[in-house]
């Protein structure tokens, strides 16, 4: 893995830290994921590009604590994953990890405010403060159907639902896997302008994996994946 420098990140506790991590599929003699050594700090947006099967995908699982590592340990604002039990991991995420997925995994059949309303059960708010919080988020990032089922909604807006969702905890850390997939070439800025400065509303870190190289000059800092050996001499 090849990256750029962050002289600062030594002087500030991590949001992220991995070290020495590798994943490998069972049954399968080829490392799917290397990595060495990967740290985000506090607040930093960092950008993750690679060719297909370098693992930029299995890497977001591994930080959010949904699959294991075979190797190596992984920590998320201070935590590590690994010590954590399946319930207590569950609830970690909640409240500590923000995600937004390619296709954004709405819940189809449930209204804009149902869906920022259940991201809410995981965390540390007051229930009686759910509602209000829900409904904050909505309007600040511009939704202004909030009983609107998700199924109705444009690409644009659900876009806009899945980065308040993936807010409304106040996490971290905020996941993006493919974050513009989906959209557009006129819609792509605006999405990473609604996606970027949510994360920095909260003081949230950014971790983002895409293949488009348009918007790699946004972030704080790049890296790039590189395929494990073991697949690149296979």
């Amino acid at each position: 893995m090849a990256t750029t420098e962050h002289p600062e990140s030594s002087k500030l506790d991590h949001a992220l830290e991995l070290v020495g991590v590798k994943y490998q599929y069972q049954k399968s003699s080829e490392l799917a994921l290397s990595i060495n050594k990967l740290d985000v700090a506090p607040q930093e947006q960092v950008v993750i590009t690679g060719r297909s099967g370098c693992g930029k995908s299995t890497l977001l699982h591994l930080i959010a604590g949904l699959m294991d590592p075979t190797e190596g340990s992984i920590s998320v604002a201070g935590s590590p994953m690994s010590s954590m039990s399946g319930s207590k991991r569950d609830q970690f995420r909640g409240r500590h990890i923000g995600m937004v997925f390619q296709t954004f995994h709405l819940l189809n059949g449930f209204t804009v405010l149902e869906n920022v309303l259940a991201a809410l059960m995981f965390s540390d708010f007051p229930r009686s403060e759910h509602r209000s919080r829900a409904k904050q988020l909505i309007e600040r990032l511009g939704i202004n159907t909030p009983s609107a089922r998700i199924q109705d909604l444009s690409v644009g807006q659900q876009q806009r639902v899945a980065v308040a969702r993936a807010i409304a905890c106040s996490p971290k850390i905020v996941l993006a896997d493919e974050p513009t997939a989906a959209l557009d070439p006129e819609f792509t800025n605006v999405a990473m302008d609604l996606l970027q400065d949510a994360c920095r509303s909260i003081g949230a870190s950014l971790v983002c994996v895409t293949h488009d190289l348009s918007i790699v000059e946004r972030f704080d800092r790049h890296v790039s994946m590189q395929v494990p050996q073991t697949q690149e001499h296979a």
